[in-house]
């Protein structure tokens, strides 16, 4: 398909990170490709009914952990959900702690990003359309507010709030790098949440994260350095935490927005309408539609 919203609307997305390749309770389920473009996500987006809302998964990394972070067609996953009629994403990553307070097995919900990439294509607006989106405050405190109702009522031992630093990978960390991040006051350590953040806020979606800790990557003197191994064993158990948490919190999410991340674009475009092409203007529709909107002034 094409993308269409008539396909299989669904408003919430859920991007599933590594470990997280289904969601248990899904109802209805069709298997939807959708091409972009910018190309293919990651893989075909299962949409279904969980809880009495419609719902799109797409498993981040393709089923059977295919892509590495830096092979992640970002720009694709965000345009397919955005396509599909998501309104609201939540993204589930396993992350590496960077705080003794944070243990392997908790969850943390960042409200800030470091995005410390190096190769990727961090927005949909480099070709004949420029806009600048505010990112100040890049996770929505609405979907925050209900992950954290979710979380607690399940159980989860949670973080509300904290910083995620997102490397390029796909190797972890120096010891020199993790006590640096430690410096910065991080939290959290990551590989996948950056550009994905930046693209949801420019598709006007709104985006929180849940961070899913597996290990205290490599700057603890009396744990062992992060491993593959180590990782999979603590995912095994968080994964099956965030099914719950998922399961308990889509419901609850509002249909009706009253954040600001709807409107991201509103102000945000510079380039003068006159000046769009009619080939820019088909390929970000679906972001743009039903009119380009302007912004007067430039910073």
């Amino acid at each position: 398909m094409t993308g269409s919203k008539k396909a299989g609307q669904a408003a919430i997305g859920i991007i599933g990170g590594s470990g997280l390749y289904d969601i248990e309770g899904l109802e209805r389920v069709r298997e939807v490709r959708v091409r972009t473009p910018f190309g293919a996500p990651s893989d075909a987006i299962r949409v279904g009914v969980l809880g009495g809302i419609r719902v799109a998964f797409l498993s981040r990394h393709g089923r059977g952990h295919r892509l590495s972070p830096s092979s992640i067609n970002y720009r694709a996953n965000i345009y397919a959900l955005k396509s599909l009629g998501v309104t609201q994403v939540i993204s589930v990553s396993a992350v590496g702690s960077m705080k003794e307070s944070i243990r392997p097995g908790d969850v943390v919900l960042p409200d800030q990003f470091i995005d410390l990439t190096k190769r990727r294509v961090s927005t949909f607006f480099d070709e004949g359309i420029v806009a600048h989106v505010g990112f100040g405050e890049p996770v929505c405190s609405s979907v925050a507010d209900v992950l954290e109702q979710a979380g607690r009522s399940v159980g989860a031992r949670l973080q509300r709030g904290g910083t995620y630093v997102c490397m390029e990978g796909p190797q972890f960390s120096t010891k020199a790098e993790s006590r640096l991040y430690r410096q910065w006051g991080v939290d959290v350590i990551g590989m996948t949440n950056m550009p994905e953040a930046k693209l949801a806020r420019e598709a006007e979606l709104c985006y929180a994260t849940v961070a899913l800790a597996t290990d205290y990557d490599c700057w603890h003197d009396t744990e062992e350095a992060v491993t593959v191994e180590a990782i999979l064993a603590t995912l095994h158990k968080n994964v099956a935490l965030a099914k719950q948490l998922l399961k308990a919190a889509v419901p609850k999410l509002a249909p009706d927005r009253t954040c600001v991340c709807h409107e991201a674009l509103r102000t945000a475009i510079v380039t003068a309408p006159d000046c769009i092409s009619a080939t820019a203007k088909r390929r970000l529709n679906v972001l743009i539609a039903p009119s380009v909107r302007t912004r007067k002034g430039k910073r």
